[in-house]
């Protein structure tokens, strides 16, 4: 009879795009044990020309991705906006967040809003408060400053939930 394998935990980046304020957080999951690593946000300055918030964005994701080493990273799937201006430069920026960690060679996975929602909460259309709630009981040590960072962990989690069937359908893209 052997011992069953020990697992490994896995270091997660969730990342939660946007010019104004990019959310960035970091899990670690062992089976169905989450721990809470790290969170913020990266704020480029609004005078700044596009192009430049953009490389502000890219350069504190990167700052992130070398202090905790993530293995994997998971970002929110875009939602149509009725500005498609706003809608464009939203998807710039989540260009950037799946950029920088697949610069370092790390797959990243998208999840749809109300996965993400579901999966935290339990409710596809719960809203920001019911998903910090359930942060303070899913990660306890977890103290997000702000809605971006918590939103960033709350796709961690999900990305911790649903890595195995995520990680499928990437090596399935890939061949």
């Amino acid at each position: 009879m052997s011992a069953p394998p020990i697992r490994q935990p896995i270091r997660i980046l969730g990342i939660d795009p946007g010019l104004r304020r990019t959310g960035w957080g970091v899990i670690e999951s062992c089976g169905n044990r989450l721990v809470f690593i790290g969170c913020g946000s990266v704020e480029p300055d609004d005078d700044l020309p596009l192009a430049s918030r953009l490389l502000e964005i890219h350069h504190g994701l990167a700052k992130v991705l070398a202090e905790f080493a993530p293995a994997e990273a998971a970002v929110e799937q875009t939602f149509v906006n009725k500005d498609a201006g706003a809608t464009l430069k939203l998807g710039q920026a989540r260009g950037i967040a799946m950029l920088a960690p697949a610069l370092v060679g790390i797959a990243v996975s998208e999840y749809a809003p109300n996965l993400i929602k579901k999966t935290v909460v339990g409710a596809g259309h719960a809203d920001k408060a019911q998903i910090q709630m359930m942060l303070k009981i899913l990660l306890p040590k977890a103290e997000p400053k702000t809605a971006d960072a918590a939103d960033a962990l709350a796709i961690a989690i999900t990305h911790a939930h649903h890595r195995g069937g995520a990680l499928l359908r990437l090596k399935a893209v890939q061949a």
